[in-house]
């Protein structure tokens, strides 16, 4: 992992915009006091990878990310792993009630040859490169896949924050494993050892399949193969000996039907023959229709009788009057009587309303006068106790006081209120108007409730004059509505006489409506007469039409019953001719059909001399078909029948040829699954037991500690050597006879020059060992540079210089050392001031 572009806004000391760019920085020193934000820069890095910073103590320190006072924090990384560019983004933000959570998480794989300086313009990346991760949760892997290192180790081995340079060397041996196991991708071996057990076991379950099958195929051998393709030739000479005894069997079946055809045709003539009768009650047709005729004429006449009667009725009742108009002079007659009855009480109701209208009108002028009394009390009531006050000051004020408070006339603060003394004139004046005031308040409210139901009994006074207009009103337009009218009686007399010519017209319409239903049964049947007549003849052409063939005697069409009994003594003498002819006809069939019994006969034995049943049918020993002799589908059906045995035969060697074949394939899968299981199992077992993967780790080690040997040895002047037993890490102390000492008895000074040069052989020389995982492109220390002297710092220094000289690795420190510093090729100089921190690129 290679940084490129730090972003960061409002993200700790850095509350403004600030931009870190690592652009063609392969050597670089973050460089200021102490405080100004040097490792904050690398806290950044961590916290757009992994959402946490190794100070903060793990994920629940996130609101350490804020800036003092500020509410959101945006940290963006864009950074290149294994030749592919990433863009990390992370945003966390302060809610309402003080919490901090992340708001936003996301990890971009950006399109080949993207430009970071694209990012100075305020472009968005949502329209560019992949979306890999969107939420906290797909951060996590994501991050790890592009990596290639969990949060723990990528502060163990790129990024080497203060306090934790070395626990990569003072790391359990388990930790320190798993550590090499993410670097080198060894994990790969668990995932074959994983994938060949499954592979093992898969082959057992497909072995058990494939001998179960083949158990099932036991039957498919050679001579079983070999006696099926016998079977199959027997069955054809079947079907070939079949065929050749089909002409003669056909030949016969054809002599059979033509005589069959004659003695049927025969057999039909007397069959039409026989069908040739005369229906019961032809004479009684004729005689039907011709009353049903004379019926309907009857009828007709009825019905012009009741209409002209009905019609005269109806002229009566037009020129009688309408029954409507006469009603509504009833009806208005009678509304009349009853307006004229309700018009004294209305008139009652008005005299009533007026006079409890005055009385309101009174009751309320006296009770306005006892009103304005009571006013002219109250009023003087008020004059007396002005006057009182004047007469009596001391009693008015005293009224006034109140005990604890201060006196208005001589500012002393009053301690006791003395009572008012008897007969003051102030005292009596006071209850003189409370009464006036009583009196007043009572007289008021009477005044108001009088005037009140004065004037509702106003507006009820009006309601009832309105009705009583509107009730003479309206009596006035029924009296002149009735000035034509011939009175009461008259108008009931006509009535009853439009009443009675209605009934007589309502019964001439029944006479009618009778005349024409008896019509209309005489007109059915006459219709049903006639089509019975019509029918007899069609049923006598009919019969005629079928024996027509052989010659009937002419039909008189006036007479039905005579044309009947003529053709059927012609039917009677034409059948008895015939009779003989059957007789013949019927012998020589007899003598046809024993001939084809005989050659079905013949084609059975063909059947059973090959050892199958004879088909159904094939002795003839049945009745024969019936239309005569010939069936042709029973000759098709013995073909047939040889064919299907051919088939079955065919078909029976075909399966067995398959199923050995079948067989010989299973046996193939067998041998091939037997090899690839004791090979995937034997694989699997190595495996299992972790010595490989062990013996790589061993190697890996030996490895990373010959090279931080060699860089212990530079840094410390020949004095320590590094070297490893049983996962542990311990110093060959040169200066001292050559002792081996734990790495934990090693000073401050001692302990950072043996981290940094484990640290350094880490980036060096395990990624060029890892073939997969963890692409390990850069190294940052951040750590203890102050406590080194003067010849070892410039050691350090040469170390790292010929470690970024050779342009693979980005190497990076942090530290306030000048004599370091300043033989760095590129500084970022961080400082800080009341607001924010600022970082500034110094150098190439």
């Amino acid at each position: 992992m290679r940084p490129l572009r730090l972003d960061m806004a409002g993200f700790t000391v850095f509350r403004d915009e600030t931009t870190v760019d690592f652009t063609d920085a392969d050597y670089f020193a973050l460089v200021g006091p102490t405080g100004s934000g040097k490792s904050t820069v690398l806290d950044g890095i961590c916290f757009a990878l992994y959402g946490t910073v190794p100070r903060w103590g793990g994920s629940r320190g996130i609101g350490n990310a804020l800036a003092p006072s500020a509410t959101e924090a945006r940290v963006r990384l864009v950074f290149e792993s294994a030749g592919s560019r990433y863009v990390a983004t992370r945003v966390v933000r302060r809610d309402g009630r003080g919490n901090v959570k992340t708001a936003g998480a996301g990890l971009q794989l950006m399109p080949p040859g993207f430009d970071v300086t694209r990012l100075d313009t305020g472009m968005s990346l949502d329209d560019l490169g992949d979306v890999l991760a969107g939420t906290p949760a797909e951060m996590d892997r994501a991050v790890v896949d592009a990596v290639g290192l969990p949060y723990e180790q990528f502060t163990s081995c790129v990024v080497l924050p203060q306090g934790q340079f070395a626990d990569f060397l003072h790391a359990k041996p388990a930790t320190r494993q798993q550590i090499l196991v993410n670097l080198l991708g060894l994990h790969v071996y668990e995932e074959v050892q994983a994938r060949a057990s499954t592979r093992a076991t898969k082959a057992e379950a497909q072995l058990a399949v494939v001998d179960q099958a083949l158990s099932g195929l036991a039957d498919a051998d050679d001579e079983a193969v070999d006696a099926a393709a016998a079977r199959l030739a027997a069955m054809r000479e079947l079907t070939t000996q079949v065929e050749a005894a089909m002409p003669r069997l056909r030949a016969a079946r054809e002599r059979e039907a033509e005589l069959a055809a004659a003695r049927d045709a025969v057999a039909e003539e007397l069959t039409a023959l026989a069908r040739v009768r005369a229906p019961a009650g032809s004479a009684r047709i004729a005689e039907a229709a011709a009353a049903a005729r004379a019926g309907l004429t009857e009828a007709t006449t009825g019905v012009r009788t009741a209409e002209e009667r009905e019609e005269k009725v109806r002229g009566e009742l037009a020129a009688a009057g309408d029954a409507g108009s006469l009603g509504l002079l009833l009806d208005r007659h009678t509304e009349y009587d009853r307006l004229t009855g309700q018009a004294e009480w209305f008139a009652g109701e008005v005299s009533v309303a007026e006079v409890e209208y005055k009385d309101a009108v009174a009751a309320a002028e006296l009770a306005k006068a006892a009103h304005l009394g009571a006013e002219q009390l109250l009023e003087q009531a008020r004059l007396d106790y002005a006057e009182a006050q004047t007469v009596d000051r001391a009693a008015a004020l005293r009224a006034h006081l109140t005990a604890g408070h201060e006196c208005p006339v001589c500012e002393q603060r009053v301690t006791a209120v003395p009572p008012m003394p008897e007969g003051s004139a102030v005292q009596a004046a006071e209850r003189q108007g409370k009464a006036a005031r009583a009196a007043a308040d009572v007289a008021s409210t009477a005044w108001k409730q009088r005037d009140a139901v004065a004037r509702e009994l106003e507006r009820g006074l009006d309601r009832k004059r309105a009705q009583y207009e509107q009730h003479r009103s309206r009596l006035a337009e029924v009296k002149a509505g009735l000035a034509e009218s011939p009175g009461v009686e008259a108008l009931r007399t006509r009535l009853a006489e439009l009443t009675r010519l209605q009934r007589r017209l309502d019964e001439a319409g029944a006479e009618v409506r009778s005349a024409r239903e008896a019509q209309r049964k005489a007109q059915a049947a006459v219709t049903t007469a006639e089509e019975q007549q019509r029918t007899a003849w069609r049923s006598f052409d009919a019969v005629r039409d079928a024996v027509a063939r052989f010659g009937p005697p002419p039909a008189d069409r006036d007479d039905l019953a005579g044309a009947w009994s003529a053709l059927v003594e012609w039917a009677g003498e034409s059948a008895r001719r015939r009779e003989a002819d059957r007789e013949a006809a019927t012998a020589a069939v007899e003598a046809a059909q024993a001939q084809t019994r005989q050659l079905r006969a013949e084609v059975a034995e063909l059947f059973t001399g090959h050892g199958l049943p004879a088909p159904a049918g094939a002795a003839d020993a049945g009745p024969r078909p019936a239309g005569g002799g010939q069936d042709p589908a029973a000759d098709a059906d013995l073909i047939r029948a040889a064919a299907v045995a051919a088939e079955r035969a065919e078909a029976a060697w075909q399966r067995l040829a398959d199923r050995r074949e079948e067989a010989r394939v299973y046996a193939e899968q067998r041998a091939a699954l037997v090899r690839d299981g004791r090979v995937a199992k034997s694989l699997a077992g190595h495996l299992r037991a972790n010595n490989f993967e062990r013996w790589l780790l061993e190697e890996a080690l030996d490895l990373l500690v010959d090279g931080a040997s060699r860089i212990l040895r530079e840094l410390t002047g020949g004095q320590y050597d590094l070297m490893h037993d049983k996962g542990e890490f311990f110093v060959i102390d040169h200066h001292d006879a050559g002792l081996r000492r734990a790495v934990r008895t090693l000073s401050g000074g001692e302990t950072f020059q043996a981290s940094l040069a484990l640290a350094l052989a880490l980036s060096e020389q395990l990624a060029g060992m890892s073939t997969t995982a963890a692409s390990l492109e850069s190294i940052v220390l951040d750590e203890g540079f102050g406590t080194l002297d003067a010849a070892t710092l410039d050691v350090v220094a040469a170390t790292l210089e010929n470690l970024a000289a050779r342009g693979d690795r980005m190497v990076g420190v942090v530290t306030h050392v000048n004599a370091l510093a300043e033989r760095v090729p590129v500084r970022f100089e961080v400082h800080k001031d009341a607001r924010t921190a600022h970082v500034e690129r110094v150098g190439l």
